[in-house]
């Protein structure tokens, strides 16, 4: 009797230390479980960083060589201020020109006037052969509707002079530019048609009336070249404008 309790009592606590020892493992294997949870949960997140990292580089890459920049499509919805491609208007050296020879122009008309009217001979002009400036301020064609040509061209430089003005060059208007060349096209109109008539029926130039025929075809000269290189409306000035690019 003594010697079965004493059996039973050392196969219980055997089996108390076995169960305790598989309790043990058991822990052990929890533990385990929860680590290898953790360190697939944090492998899976570093993962998915790498993943994410990865696109990025990738979005940047095609970006690169699509020439494209996310920055730039942002900005591009902003809006940009550029200047508007207006020409500023003809050289000074054309403007100064013209004004010149306009006052010229205006100048020897003057004289031609008053040389009409009080009837005195023109210096430095020759009195026969084939300049003749008498014969020229004398003859029927002197007079056009019954107006002394000398009157007219003296009307004509006075518009001239304003027309040719460098406040006129740099108008923003462009009726204005518009009526320089269409004055100009008359009044080479108008001088063609005198050098006809010395020619072919007076038979005699004016050396003062020549001057001002060939002050009015630069003048057109300059005139036409500018309105070809600067267009019609030259004086307009670069103003800036506000443009808004769409998405």
């Amino acid at each position: 009797m003594t010697a079965s309790k004493s059996s039973r009592a050392r196969n219980a606590r055997a089996s108390a230390q076995a169960g305790g020892t598989k309790g043990g493992t058991a822990v052990k294997n929890g533990s385990a479980a929860r680590s290898g949870s953790v360190n697939r949960n944090a492998g899976a997140n570093r993962n998915g960083t790498v993943a994410k990292d990865g696109g990025r580089d990738q979005a940047r890459t095609a970006v690169a060589r699509n020439g494209a920049d996310p920055r730039t499509e942002r900005s591009a919805r902003t809006p940009v201020i550029q200047a508007a491609a207006t020409p500023g208007g003809p050289a000074v050296w054309l403007q100064l020109t013209t004004f010149a020879l306009a006052l010229a122009g205006l100048g020897v008309s003057i004289y031609l006037t008053i040389a009409h009217f009080t009837e005195s001979a023109l210096l430095g002009c020759s009195e026969s052969g084939v300049v003749n400036c008498t014969k020229v301020t004398t003859s029927p064609q002197s007079y056009v509707f019954g107006i002394p040509v000398a009157v007219l061209g003296l009307a004509f430089y006075l518009f001239a002079v304003a027309i040719m003005s460098p406040w006129a060059w740099q108008a923003p208007r462009r009726e204005i530019h518009l009526l320089r060349i269409a004055s100009l096209v008359v009044g080479i109109g108008f001088v063609l048609y005198l050098i006809y008539a010395e020619l072919f029926i007076i038979g005699s130039i004016c050396l003062y009336c020549t001057s001002v025929h060939a002050i009015t075809f630069v003048l057109f000269v300059l005139t036409v070249a500018a309105a070809a290189a600067w267009g019609l409306k030259p004086g307009v000035a670069w103003k800036p404008r506000l443009t808004r690019h769409s998405d």
